[in-house]
Order: C-alpha cells, then sequence, then structure tokens
C-alpha cells in the first residue's frame, strides 16, 4: 500500500530540492567570524522554516557561542521521544581555487548537487527536517514525539554544546538521539554506522635558541629546531607502526575473534581503498585496514613547519618548530589521560636544553558505541531494509561524532547515527556534494523509520 506521506514528499522533490540550494548557498561557516552574517542568515532560515511546518516552542538555544535551534512536537502520548540532531554550521570553503562551481552558489550537476555543506550536513538535516513537515502537513502529527535539535557549531568541536545540553536538560529530555550527521560508509554497500572513534589533539612547539641563525656561522655547532622536531615526530611510532608512547594502549582491548569475524565478512578490498586515494598502506602491524580504522586507536602528524618556506633559498637555522597532533582514541581510553601520556612522553625524550611548549585548547571527544539491541538501532536497520531491500551491515567510522559522547554524557541517551551522505562526497575539501538519489532513499526510509516507531510504547525504551 503507498504510504500517503511518501507520496507527498515524493510530489515535493522539486521545491525539497530549491529548498535545500536556497541552505547551502548560505555560508554559514562557524570557525571564522568573518562569516557571521551567514550564520545569523542561515538561523534565520532554519527558524522560520521550523515554525513554518507546525513545530513548538521553536527558539535559539544560548551558551555564549553560535546559538543551538530548537522545536518541537509533543502530541503523540505513549509514544517515545526522539531528540533529532543535525548541524547548519560548514567548513571554510577554502581553497576555492580549486571548485568547478562557487562554494556557496550550489549547481546540479550529473545527478548531484554540489556546494560547500550540502553532504555536512545541510541535505541529511533537510532530509529529516522535510519528512517530519511532510507528517505534519499529510496527517496533522507524527507517529512519535520530537524534539529538534540543530548546533551551530559542529565544525568547530561543539565548544558550546555541553553547556547547552546542561543549561537545557529538561527541554531537550529524550528517549533516544537520532543523528542527521555522520555519513555512510560506501555508496555500495547499506550500512548502518554503530560507532566512532574518540578525538584528542594538541600542538606542540620547540624552540632552540633566540633567534634564526646563519647556517654557515652556526651550522652543526648548535641545534636546529627543526631536526629536534623531526626527531621527536619520528620517535612517536615504533618500527612496528605501533605508537611508541609508555601506557597509550591502557584499557584498550584486544581484537576478538568474532569482532575479527565480523569485519572479515564485509566486502573490502584494501588494494582498491588506498588506489582510490593514491595512497600508500602503513599502520600498527598485525591487523587489517579495518581494524586499524575502526578498533585500533592511533595517533597522526597533522602539520609540521618552521624556518624558511617561501621560494628559494634561505640558509639560516631555524630556532623553532611546530607540529600539531590529533589522536583517535577507542573504548576504554580516556582522551585527556592519554593526551597527557603523549605529552609527558615528548617531555621526557626532548633533548637538554631544548624549550618544549604546548598548546592543547583543542578539546576531545570519547569513543562511541550503540548499545547492540537498542530499539532505536533495531527500528533503523528495519527501516532501511524496508527501504533498500536488503538488511544492513553493522560499520563503525574512524572519525570522531563530538555530539554523541557529550549528549551521553549530559543527558544519558544513545545516538543513532541516520545520514544519508556517503563518506565519498568530498566533504571538508573544495566540490563537495550531495547525491540526487540520496535524497530520494533518505525521503523513504525517514518515513518508514517514523512509521516504525509510531508501533513502539515509550514504556519499552525505559533505560
Amino acid at each position: 500500500m503507498t504510504d500517503p506521506v511518501l507520496t507527498h514528499l515524493k510530489s515535493e522533490t522539486p521545491a525539497i530540492i530549491e529548498r535545500v540550494l536556497e541552505l547551502v548557498s548560505i555560508p554559514s561557516v562557524s570557525t571564522d567570524p568573518a562569516y557571521g552574517e551567514g550564520m545569523e542568515a542561515a538561523r534565520v532560515l532554519l527558524a522560520g522554516r521550523l515554525t513554518a511546518m507546525g513545530l513548538a516552542n521553536v527558539q535559539r538555544l544560548e551558551a555564549g557561542g553560535n546559538p543551538a535551534l530548537y522545536g518541537e512536537w509533543l502530541g503523540a502520548p505513549g509514544r517515545p521521544t526522539l531528540l533529532v540532531y543535525g548541524h547548519y554550521d560548514v567548513q571554510p570553503p577554502d581553497p576555492t581555487e580549486l571548485w568547478h562551481s562557487p562554494a556557496f552558489e550550489p549547481e546540479v550537476r550529473d545527478g548531484r548537487i554540489y556546494g560547500r555543506g550540502v553532504s555536512d550536513d545541510k541535505a541529511p538535516s533537510s532530509i529529516a527536517i522535510e519528512t517530519i513537515a511532510a507528517f505534519l502537513a499529510v496527517e496533522g502529527r507524527l507517529p512519535v514525539n520530537v524534539k529538534i535539535l540543530l548546533e551551530g557549531e559542529e565544525e568547530v568541536g561543539s565548544a558550546s554544546l555541553p553547556a547547552i545540553l546542561a543549561n537545557h536538560r529538561n527541554l531537550l529530555a529524550a528517549d533516544a538521539v537520532l543523528s542527521a550527521d555522520g555519513a555512510r560508509w560506501r555508496p555500495d554497500l547499506v550500512t548502518v554506522n554503530v560507532g566512532s572513534r574518540g578525538n584528542a589533539g594538541f600542538e606542540f612547539s620547540v624552540t632552540t635558541a633566540d633567534k634564526d641563525l646563519h647556517s654557515g656561522r652556526y651550522g652543526g655547532a648548535v641545534a636546529n629546531a627543526l631536526h629536534v622536531m623531526a626527531g621527536l615526530v619520528a620517535g612517536l611510532h615504533g618500527p612496528d607502526g605501533a605508537v611508541a608512547v609508555d601506557g597509550f594502549y591502557d584499557g584498550v582491548a584486544e581484537v576478538s575473534n568474532a569482532e575479527r569475524a565480523t569485519l572479515a565478512d564485509i566486502p573490502f578490498d584494501e588494494a582498491v581503498f588506498l588506489d582510490a586515494i593514491g595512497g600508500v598502506a602503513e599502520g600498527e602491524a598485525g591487523y587489517t585496514a579495518l581494524e586499524r580504522l575502526w578498533l585500533r586507536p592511533c595517533l597522526d602528524v597533522n602539520g609540521m613547519w618552521g624556518g624558511y618556506t617561501g621560494p628559494g633559498g634561505k640558509t639560516v637555522i631555524a630556532d623553532r618548530a611546530h607540529a600539531k597532533l590529533t589522536l583517535r582514541l577507542v573504548p576504554g581510553q580516556d582522551p585527556e589521560a592519554v593526551s597527557g601520556l603523549v605529552q609527558a612522553h615528548l617531555k621526557r625524550v626532548c633533548p637538554d636544553g631544548v624549550r618544549l611548549d604546548f598548546d592543547d585548547e583543542r578539546g576531545s571527544s570519547a569513543a562511541y558505541e550503540v548499545p547492540p539491541t537498542h530499539p532505536l538501532l533495531l527500528a533503523v536497520e528495519d527501516a532501511l531494509e524496508q527501504t533498500v531491500g536488503e538488511k544492513p551491515r553493522r560499520v563503525r567510522i574512524g572519525a570522531t561524532l563530538p555530539m554523541s559522547d557529550m549528549i551521553r554524557r549530559e543527558l544519558g541517551l544513545d545516538t543513532v547515527m541516520f545520514s544519508f551522505s556517503t563518506a565519498d562526497e568530498d566533504f571538508h575539501a573544495p566540490n563537495e556534494f550531495f547525491r540526487l538519489s540520496s535524497i530520494d532513499q533518505g525521503l523513504a526510509a525517514w518515513t518508514a523509520l517514523m512509521r516504525r516507531l509510531g508501533e513502539t510504547d515509550a514504556a519499552d525504551w525505559q533505560h
């Protein structure tokens, strides 16, 4: 039998695409204050949309940074309450010269929408909003109670989110969180994400002299900051690819035979994976690529600089050098504690007389796992199977969704990711895109999920 809500959504698809294009055209870049007007324009547009579609109590939730937007529909007594999460902020468009069309002038080409933020997270969030709006337009109600939370700082580490959650704990109370953020792994495989790695990181500097020195007058006689930095960074890993920091792996569970068997059953070709990015294999010995990506922690250098880096030569010995590190962590690891271990290691091996400074104000998030029998996870799997005719595989992501850990800590809620972006859509890079086919699939799956959740009782969701 045809679902009337889905029939409505199909007739509305051209208008939905136009609304996505309008939202993507707004430069809501959260990291750069120069885009403040764009951030405000996105808030105004989205708040107007939430109000017009029939949500109540639409408001801004403030905590000193970019406000989050909130709206609710609570007319389904006895049914579960979902906190639907998305974010309206986007990454900067740089380098702009590599875009084939302007980042904030979205275009539809070859079955794709191109524009900054379309995949992360404006189109996926729009799919959630449009489905909710369609239920209200067609049936005047929702199968479940819904609270929408649209964050404005996801792309800068969700700095204000913990305070927003703490300050509005009663307002945001729910049975579970359904996230429109958190991309699917591959376009050729039906999957649901059930876990993500944690994240920590910091910048550090070494100083070996009061100023840059002439390499002829001082070369071979004084320490070179770049040489010191290269040695420190190289020493963070052993020959087997493991992180060479005492205590780094404390609390990390060994990959079980059951986990290995599950991963081995997932279609994955490491050679194809590497060839797609022109990459070279590396990592902790004794583990497959998927085990290293999803179940093992890692440490990466994100940037190193110092001395002269301009055109031509300049014969100096650098007095200062800098590096940025990222730690991707797994269950059993405390981000702040592990970050402290790495800093202690660097202090211990730093040569005498060299000054070592840290800037670790980046923040951190713990790893996250969805309980395997959570009713929302099971409902998402049913909805995906109903929509695409194939049971989804449970996978993980090596990246971090800070909100999952923050919401669990502040609200005690679990989060299930239900995004219809895909990891290959160049978010955070030039020429970000979103497949038009994902709009159709996403609207159908969100409709199926809302129907499925409407068959459950709130009592069955109690912790």
